[in-house]
């Protein structure tokens, strides 16, 4: 028997709840920049503790990405640098996406990095180095992975960096 109707659903590209409402890859630097804002607004100076809280906000704000679970990372990473020809204590919060060409296949990543650097101290150059990642989409916890990362920045929450450097990188 035949129904008084067909329900025919056509699929004309993946979709998931809400990502077209979100902001796209190019505009990331502009949130980043826009979050240091409101922290240096509230503030005379631009702490750690208030970069940090900044980058949490911009770590949980999603972007228009391709939906992969490595299109859209986190990358926490800190240590002893000489970047920009003196060596620096160097606290490296990064958020890399992955770029697709028109086939849908890899074809770069762009990385938006607020880097705060401090002049070395014996207990900095203690710290060593670590790095460690972050991947919307993997089923790991986010909220959980930031408190894990903010316990690294224990020494440094109430400190002033001497430099703050928010940039895009291809890479």
């Amino acid at each position: 028997m035949l129904q008084p109707y067909e329900v025919r659903v056509l699929i004309h590209e993946p979709r998931r709840a809400g990502v077209h409402d979100r902001p796209l890859i190019e505009e990331t630097l502009d949130v980043l920049r826009a979050e240091l804002e409101v922290e240096l607004l509230a503030k005379v100076e631009l702490t750690t503790r208030a970069a940090w809280l900044a980058f949490m906000r911009f770590a949980r704000q999603r972007f228009t990405t391709a939906p992969t679970p490595d299109s859209d990372g986190l990358l926490f990473q800190y240590g002893t640098y000489a970047f920009s020809g003196r060596p620096m204590f160097t606290v490296d919060l990064t958020r890399q996406f992955d770029i697709s060409d028109d086939g849908g296949e890899h074809d770069h990543h762009v990385q938006i990095h607020c880097e705060l650097r401090y002049e070395c101290k014996p207990a900095l150059d203690a710290l060593g180095s670590f790095n460690s990642w972050f991947f919307h989409d993997a089923d790991a916890d986010l909220d959980e992975w930031l408190a894990a990362m903010e316990g690294h920045l224990e020494l440094l929450l109430a400190r002033v960096p001497s430099e703050i450097d928010v940039y895009e990188e291809p890479v």
